[in-house]
């Protein structure tokens, strides 16, 4: 949100403050939010590693961090900022919810598994933590599991695409190719826009 006087002129009475109190976690926080919000990432992870630097409890800091590594690709660093936010505030279920993602990219297949089905634990609400889920599974070759997974995250957002678009993928490694085309067909009917190795493979079974 841009502050009354403008965002650039916010920024600048924000660095002055910290300026004058160096040691001030909540300025540095703020001017941290303030500059990511304008895009400027590296700067605004300059102020977030001031902002916990001062204050080992402000995992927010460590939340941000670990939102603009992602938006920097950078993974490893996403990995740390979240184990940071999680060691600070243990249920804390984003936090797994973003280690798992992270840990899916990289091919850390069971560390995966295990953030995920932890931030599912912490709060079952978080329904791209049983997409990741459903894919870990998949990746891992538990195919029975992505399916039980797959179909628990449906239950709780069926209008969620992606999430029908995963277990159709779930439905077909276990070869149920009749339920795979429902649930494609529905994540398309949503929006969805499927491979298309991924339709060309079902074409055979409709």
């Amino acid at each position: 949100m841009k502050s009354p006087q403008g965002s650039e002129e916010f920024i600048y009475k924000q660095k002055q403050i910290r300026d004058e109190d160096t040691e001030c976690a909540n300025t540095q926080y703020n001017l941290g939010v303030s500059l990511m919000k304008e895009g400027k990432l590296d700067e605004a992870i300059g102020a977030f590693n001031d902002a916990v630097a001062n204050s080992a409890r402000m995992f927010e800091g460590y939340v941000n961090l670990g939102y603009i590594y992602f938006k920097k690709g950078d993974l490893e660093m996403v990995i740390e900022a979240n184990k940071r936010a999680i060691e600070v505030e243990p249920r804390y279920a984003r936090g797994y919810a973003n280690l798992g993602f992270a840990f899916l990219q990289m091919m850390k297949t069971e560390e995966a598994i295990f953030a995920l089905n932890r931030a599912i634990e912490l709060n079952p609400e978080i329904v791209q933590a049983w997409s990741n889920l459903t894919n870990a599974y998949l990746q891992n070759d538990q195919v029975d599991k992505a399916v039980e997974t797959g179909e628990k995250m449906v239950e709780i957002a069926p209008e969620f695409a992606l999430g029908q678009n995963n277990l159709a993928s779930a439905y077909y490694n276990q070869g149920e190719f009749r339920k795979a085309i429902e649930h494609l067909d529905k994540a398309i009917e949503l929006g969805f826009e499927p491979h298309p190795e991924f339709e060309k493979a079902l074409e055979p079974h409709r």
